[in-house]
């Protein structure tokens, strides 16, 4: 049970922060991406700040033997950059790219009623199923 309450606290407050710096918003977004035109920087603040936090609380969590509600840390092993990882990281850019949403800012705003929200989060889970459905369900240790 507190292991779920957790989980629903940091979804939460991970909502809470793509909201307040406007990342559910696709015009912000596009707006950052168009570096040719009327570029925002407002959001690589976000993005560096998120970092920043990031390096700093994973410097002293991984000092820990273990997690607070785990019995050891699930860190990713694989360090091979393959044609899987690019071409997977490609067609995230090409989405974010082409529609201002990342995956979970998409999910944050379909809060608002954005019905662009919501398809682009169906798309998304039409193409997760093809390639499950063509490459086989992922593995997990």
């Amino acid at each position: 049970m507190i292991k779920n309450l957790s989980s629903l606290f940091c979804g939460i407050l991970f909502g809470l922060g793509l909201v307040i710096s406007q990342m559910v918003n696709p015009v912000k977004v596009l707006a950052f991406l168009d570096i040719a035109g009327h570029w925002d920087p407002s959001l690589a603040l976000v993005m560096a700040s998120a970092l920043i936090t990031l390096g700093l609380a994973y410097r002293l969590i991984i000092r820990r033997p273990s997690p607070i509600l785990e019995h050891s840390f699930h860190l990713p092993d694989a360090t091979r950059i393959d044609a899987r990882l690019l071409i997977g990281s490609a067609l995230f850019g090409l989405g974010w790219g082409l529609s201002g949403f990342c995956p979970g800012a998409a999910i944050a705003a379909i809060g608002y009623g954005r019905t662009e929200a919501l398809l682009f989060t169906l798309a998304m889970c039409v193409g997760i199923w093809l390639f499950r459905l063509i490459h086989g369900p992922t593995r997990t240790p």
